[in-house]
């Protein structure tokens, strides 16, 4: 029994089943007579304090800005691994999620400033519905368990790491602001440190991670987003030293934290939205209007354009055991952008109101894209069995 509970735990169903009562909670709790006590937890001042230096921030700060810098760091991890030795080392590999990912980013993005065009403030929401949450997106591929083939998986995972990437971009490149100088020249001491710690072939846990967390510092005050560092970070950590695999070691390791604590987390402290305060003016603004359809519409056609074009002029072909029902039905999957997407909204957002309303949206685009998503793949298989058994009886 006690197998079972931590098997399940540490499966894809497990993490997305923890992510969605997170979620669950969350909405519970801020639209019951106890809201208040969840807005007390979610604004607490929590200092840290190393003799005459003190770092003071909310705690729904230390989640997005600390806690999450793990994530982004597992995130660094796996394309740093995929480019070099996996899914993503070869061009014929490459081409296929590449060609999707990028389709898959720059229609949401079109399609939301379509509808947010003009509107300076509200433009600055335009990466919200660009990328894809793989850890529910594999939780809900779960649900099929093997009526759908490995390589769609490893797909929408390769599609994932692309889009991760170009969010990660569009974080430092548009959510950064008042930059600093000496902050970036510090960061970028340390990132050298372990540059040469790489080069020399000397990986010890506590001298890196205490490179790191100066660096994290430094990138924290440098106003380049916090967790740009975590991703900085990890493309510094060597592959392997010796015959030992350090890279995939260090991965392993954490996935199971940032599957079952941060992301959890990272959602509990991100769902709280109270719907007392949303209206149908709201919910039907540009920003939310351009969020669902950007997700549920300009995901699906993006990521299929992408994938045609890299199909049409033979620059790739569908994984293997796929065909273009599969691919449909992943890329509307690919509409799934909770983390991502909420993660952005704090970013491009100040307003509590309009941050409100545009995380509602977000979770209304995500389950539009689960729901039809699943049901495409679900019809797909079913045909497929029925197929296989007229074959049998036939034979």
């Amino acid at each position: 029994m006690k197998d079972n509970v931590i098997g399940f735990l540490n499966s894809a169903k497990g993490a997305g089943a923890l992510l969605l009562t997170s979620m669950v909670m969350a909405f519970v709790w801020v639209n019951s007579p106890f809201a208040a006590s969840y807005e007390l937890i979610h604004h607490a001042q929590v200092s840290v304090s190393i003799g005459d230096f003190e770092l003071g921030k909310p705690m729904i700060s230390w989640i997005n800005e600390g806690l999450m810098v793990i994530f982004f760091f597992l995130v660094g991890l796996e394309i740093k691994r995929e480019v070099l030795a996996g899914q993503l080392s070869s061009l014929s590999q490459l081409a296929l999620p590449a060609f999707g990912a990028f389709g898959g980013m720059l229609v949401p993005a079109l399609v939301y400033l379509y509808f947010n065009q003009g509107d300076q403030e509200a433009i600055r929401g335009w990466a919200i519905p660009v990328a894809t949450d793989i850890v529910l997106v594999l939780a809900l591929l779960a649900i099929l368990e093997n009526r759908i083939p490995l390589s769609l998986k490893i797909f929408l995972t390769a599609l994932a790491v692309f889009d991760d990437l170009g969010t990660l971009v569009a974080i430092a490149g548009f959510y950064s602001h008042g930059l600093s100088a000496l902050s970036l020249a510090l960061a970028g001491g340390g990132l050298g440190a372990l540059g040469v710690l790489n080069r020399i072939g000397v990986f010890r846990i506590s001298l890196h991670l205490t490179i790191g967390l100066f660096i994290w510092l430094a990138i924290l005050e440098s106003g380049v987003h916090a967790t740009i560092a975590g991703v900085l970070i990890a493309f510094m950590i060597p592959l392997s030293v010796g015959d030992e695999p350090i890279l995939e070691r260090i991965e392993h390791a954490l996935a199971p934290w940032v599957a079952m604590l941060i992301i959890p987390v990272f959602a509990f402290f991100n769902s709280g939205i109270s719907v007392s305060d949303l209206t149908a003016d709201k919910i039907l603004s540009p920003v939310s209007i351009g969020v669902i359809l950007g997700l549920f519409v300009g995901k699906q056609l993006g990521v299929m354009l992408g994938v045609l074009i890299a199909v049409r002029f033979r620059l790739s072909r569908l994984p293997a055991g796929c065909d273009w029902y599969h691919m449909y039905g992943a890329a509307v999957l690919t509409g799934v952008g909770f983390t991502m997407g909420l993660f952005v909204v704090g970013l491009a957002f100040s307003q509590a109101g309009l941050i409100l309303s545009t995380n509602f949206s977000v979770i209304i685009g995500s389950c539009l894209s689960a729901v039809m998503g699943l049901a495409i793949l679900s019809a797909r298989s079913i045909a497929f069995d029925a197929t296989d058994q007229r074959k049998s009886k036939n034979m």
